[in-house]
């Protein structure tokens, strides 16, 4: 599976990169190199994180689907079990000893 990068998204990691190499080895790249070392890093290491990325996403969705038995429950049959009785109200008495 080849991973494609939108043209914006590629520019902005060209600058990146360039700004690494030379940060960390003193060395400049120009735009062909940032772009050579952009399409090694997602032919050989991006499919590795792609794949980490969809297990963690199936890990995190199989543990909200076994947790749906406890949220998403409802009793069966209660309905006969508790005979629903209706309450009233008191009827108002006076106070005879106003």
């Amino acid at each position: 599976m080849d991973i494609k990068l939108s043209p914006d998204t590629e520019k902005r990691l060209h600058g990146s990169i360039q700004r690494f190499v030379a940060e960390t080895y003193g060395e400049s790249i120009g735009e062909l190199g940032a772009g050579n070392f952009l399409r090694f890093c997602l032919k050989e290491i991006g499919p590795a994180i792609y794949n980490q990325a969809i297990a963690d996403a199936q890990a995190c969705m199989q543990e909200r689907v076994s947790e749906m038995e406890n949220i998403c429950f409802a009793d069966e049959g209660g309905f006969w079990e508790k005979k629903k009785t209706v309450a009233r109200k008191p009827e108002y008495r006076a106070n005879p000893r106003r």
